[in-house]
């Protein structure tokens, strides 16, 4: 069974929620303004995997460069596909910037995607474990790449990315910590904004200014 997904309502009702179950996410929800996380809600899932990989590692400025260069390599016909990714030399893809490990995981993100063995199309029915289960089979997609995959193209509201450094840093910072927390510890901050994980996880990153989104086209 699918997960719940996130509408435009629901982004003030969690505001008003996240609010009053902790202070600090509170006074941070005042700070930033209303939630802009529909805004950039990715409507393509091939894309949204391709935007993840390619974001991997990298800075803000540095990565929308190379994602921006890989869709000007692709201009004809369809654009950016799976179909034409799998067909392209690996030059192809390694010229726009792109480091010969995630030439690979693209490359195999597309023949799978070509070989139905990831079927797109299901990815919404499935539930939030079993997103992540099928989008990790492939290489080069890990954790963090399933949860900007389940936040940003299928609205899942309630997934919490621990690995992100962005948030480990805006955590930090927005409960003073002189260590960046562990993740034990940033679960259980974290165990209070059930069932709006996502929604706070916008702001924390918000916060420091940290979004994986920001700067994409």
């Amino acid at each position: 069974m699918t997960g719940p997904l996130i509408t435009p309502a629901d982004y003030r009702r969690a505001c008003r929620y996240l609010a009053v179950r902790d202070p600090v996410m509170a006074a941070i929800i005042r700070r930033q303004g209303p939630c802009g996380m529909g805004r950039v809600k990715r409507s393509d899932s091939y894309l949204a995997l391709v935007e993840a990989i390619v974001w991997q590692q990298l800075s803000v400025k540095a990565a929308a460069t190379i994602y921006a260069r890989l869709l000007a390599a692709f201009p004809t016909n369809d654009g950016l596909t799976s179909a034409a990714v799998g067909k392209s030399r690996r030059e192809r893809l390694r010229g726009a910037g792109l480091s010969w490990a995630k030439v690979d995981y693209l490359k195999d993100l597309s023949t799978k995607v070509n070989r139905g063995t990831l079927d797109l199309d299901s990815l919404e029915t499935l539930s939030d474990d079993e997103v992540i289960a099928a989008l990790t089979s492939v290489k080069g997609i890990g954790r963090w790449s399933a949860d900007m995959f389940l936040m940003f193209r299928l609205g899942r509201p309630d997934v919490f990315p621990v690995g992100d450094l962005g948030i480990v840093k805006a955590m930090q910072t927005a409960y003073r910590m002189r260590k960046p927390p562990i993740p034990k510890r940033m679960l259980k901050i974290a165990e209070p904004w059930r069932p709006y994980r996502s929604v706070a996880s916008w702001y924390l990153w918000e916060s420091v200014e940290n979004s994986p989104l920001n700067g994409r086209p």
